[in-house]
């Protein structure tokens, strides 16, 4: 069977090959690829095993405009919404990682849909073809807490889960991120760095997260706790990344964040600042999103930065809304687009 990516219009019918699940078949126009169902959104689910994919789209419709965005397994936005106008198709290649359970590793929330699973949403969706095809990019792996995850039920969303929508092809995000870790628990659960660790080749980047929840972790443990990651990711071949934790929606009195929102901990230990010494002993960049986000959130204020958390919805000033996830993303990516983390040429 060829390798090479093959798309056609219409409703179409699943095939496998060695190097791409191909779209075949007539259908009326206008009508959703097989594996595909519903109008608004379009869900379209595909029986692949765990691993990486380009998935070609072709997006639009002969009849109609459409506006469609994509997401992507557990909720991962991977292509912002597209205009399209009558007779108008567009096509949009976009990696994505599929993994079992395909929100949080640990389960939480739900495990999900085996296989690839993508939903085409906005205004007035509407997709004409489907590729997929299996591939082994340059992967960025993510560690961290809720505020990184691919959080399952909205409103809730972490800045992981925004990420993807910003790169281009050829960079798959696979989120390993999961609710409640700490620097000791991600270490210790098979499912989360472990996992990230047997995965992680040359050209891979692991980004990791963590400080929400180590509320009572001594500093020496928490430098330990970093610097074993870093060594771990490095003897495996890939590149580490730290990236300190964004601060809670916490102010003072005198509308400044508290220390508690930049993460001291209760015993004491400027979490942030323990991150950025293991950094320079380790030789390490450091996105200090901490610092990024609290310039954000003192700028915008009481009542504006309720908008990034879900102050007004769960009483919750800690995790973030879609707004706020692909906020914080944006402020990520900035970052590491200008320490060479990664590339402009990875950018949309």
């Amino acid at each position: 069977m060829p390798t090479q990516m093959t798309v056609l219009r219409s409703a179409l019918a699943v095939t496998f090959a060695t190097g791409a699940l191909t779209a075949l078949g007539t259908a009326p126009a206008d009508a959703a690829p097989a594996g595909c169902t519903g109008t608004g959104p379009i869900t379209c689910r595909y029986d692949v095993a765990p691993g990486h994919y380009d998935v070609t789209v072709r997006l639009g419709s002969p009849t109609r405009a459409a506006n469609t965005g994509i997401t992507a397994e557990a909720r991962r936005r991977v292509l912002s919404a597209v205009d399209t106008g009558v007779g108008q198709l567009t096509d949009r290649v976009l990696t994505v990682n599929v993994r079992q359970p395909e929100g949080q590793p640990t389960g939480q929330g739900g495990t999900g849909t085996p296989g690839l699973t993508l939903v085409f949403d906005g205004r007035t969706p509407a997709v004409e073809a489907i590729t997929v095809r299996q591939v082994r990019p340059p992967a960025l792996f993510l560690v961290g807490d809720s505020t990184v995850c691919d959080q399952p039920t909205a409103p809730y969303a972490g800045w992981g889960q925004a990420l993807p929508r910003l790169l281009r092809e050829g960079l798959s995000v696979a989120n390993y991120a999961d609710s409640g870790e700490s620097s000791g628990s991600v270490l210790s659960n098979a499912a989360l760095f472990p996992a990230v660790r047997s995965q992680t080749r040359a050209g891979d980047t692991v980004m990791i997260q963590v400080g929400h929840n180590d509320k009572r972790t001594t500093a020496t443990a928490f430098r330990d706790n970093l610097t074993r990651m870093v060594r771990d990711v490095r003897a495996a071949g890939g590149a580490p990344v730290l990236v300190t934790p964004p601060v809670r929606r916490l102010f003072g009195s005198d509308g400044r964040l508290t220390g508690t929102a930049r993460h001291v901990n209760e015993i004491g230990v400027n979490l942030p600042n323990e991150m950025k010494t293991v950094a320079r002993a380790q030789g390490t960049p450091l996105i200090d999103l901490t610092s990024l986000s609290a310039t954000l959130v003192e700028q915008l204020g009481t009542s504006a930065s309720e908008r990034l958390f879900l102050t007004r919805e769960k009483g919750d000033n800690t995790h973030f809304s879609e707004y706020g996830a692909a906020t914080m993303s944006n402020l990520v990516l900035n970052e590491a687009v200008r320490l060479n983390v990664i590339r402009s040429t990875q950018v949309r």
